[in-house]
């Protein structure tokens, strides 16, 4: 089978988020095979894939549905993609850093970017050394999260020592978590900045209760006829007090956002930062290589992103249609 037989694999775990996408390709008339991320196998023998290009679109948030073992699958099948030489839309090292907020700060920290202070801990009993260290109030942040979830907020320390002695923090299915200090966003809003081919393709502010953390965008806007388990209090966003509004960034962030998924490696993803209420400084504090494109964005952003990002794929595959004409 010629590259240019062969379609584009869409790995994906989430029932939702990526029908957009599939309607997209569909309407081009696009070649493309959807694989299941929570249900999948490969032979690590095989010496030719059957994709022309593959998507990544696994989620760090899966775990909630049921689906963790999918996170942990998709570093080894990326990588055995990558020896095929298969171009892998967020390959292996955007997936590293995407399932691991440890190596998030560790990105920004090489790159001169302020983040919020934060340790990292792999045992609950070390969360009170590292708290007292902060300026409360603190959060206990899962090294892999993903729509809000093990993120707990601690307003002091004998709040926190309860819950240690009370065994009731839980680490996440890795084990490892940040101790954070929770910074009060100024304006009240987080901003979600969204990157394409490592440039800037619109940024969001996310308007939050001050009870939400690492919103995910498919879901704002939206209230889904049944609540599905896992996704935060994103479910009925506009009844919580969750609203976005386009916005452009200061050029400072945007060539900073930029340096970070050049970094990571990131061909599609979001970046989040806040500005420190009380210093005035941008803090970045999320790194998001599961882009999920916010929900009715054309009256959000003024257009529709996944018609960029599918042209952006057809570029892809025609880069990797003409590599294969000249082996």
């Amino acid at each position: 089978m010629s590259d240019l037989q062969k379609p584009i694999g869409i790995y994906y775990e989430h029932p939702e988020w990526f029908k957009p996408l599939f309607a997209e390709l569909d309407r081009r008339g696009l070649p493309y095979e959807k694989i299941d991320a929570a249900h999948h196998l490969f032979d690590p023998s095989e010496k030719e894939s059957r994709y022309s290009l593959v998507v990544n679109r696994m989620s760090s948030s899966a775990y909630l549905r049921g689906h963790g073992q999918g996170i942990f699958h998709t570093a080894g099948f990326a990588t055995h993609l990558e020896r095929l030489g298969v171009r892998i839309i967020n390959g292996s090292a955007a997936t590293a850093i995407e399932t691991n907020k440890a190596r998030q700060l560790s990105l920004f920290e090489s790159l001169g970017l302020n983040y919020p202070k934060s340790f990292v801990i792999n045992h609950a009993s070390r969360a009170v050394d590292a708290a007292k260290q902060l300026r409360f109030p603190i959060v206990v942040k899962v090294n892999i999260g993903g729509s809000g979830a093990g993120i707990i907020r601690f307003d002091t320390p004998e709040g926190l020592q309860a819950a240690v002695d009370a065994n009731q923090i839980d680490l996440g299915i890795d084990q490892t978590a940040l101790v954070q200090e929770y910074v009060t966003p100024r304006g009240g809003h987080i901003t979600r900045v969204e990157t394409l081919d490592g440039k800037f393709l619109y940024a969001m502010k996310v308007f939050t209760t001050g009870e939400s953390f690492n919103l995910c965008p498919a879901e704002i806007c939206q209230i889904p006829d049944e609540p599905t388990a896992g996704d935060f209090c994103l479910t009925e966003a506009p009844k919580k007090g969750i609203q976005v509004e386009a916005t452009t960034p200061p050029d400072e962030i945007i060539e900073a956002v930029e340096r970070i998924v050049a970094a990571a490696k990131i061909d599609v993803g979001g970046i989040e930062y806040l500005i420190d209420d009380r210093t005035g400084e941008a803090l970045f504090y999320d790194v998001n290589a599961l882009s999920n494109f916010v929900a009715d964005a054309v009256n959000v952003v003024g257009f529709d992103p996944y018609a960029r990002f599918v042209d952006y794929l057809e570029q892809q595959l025609e880069l990797t249609t003409a590599n294969a004409l000249t082996i």
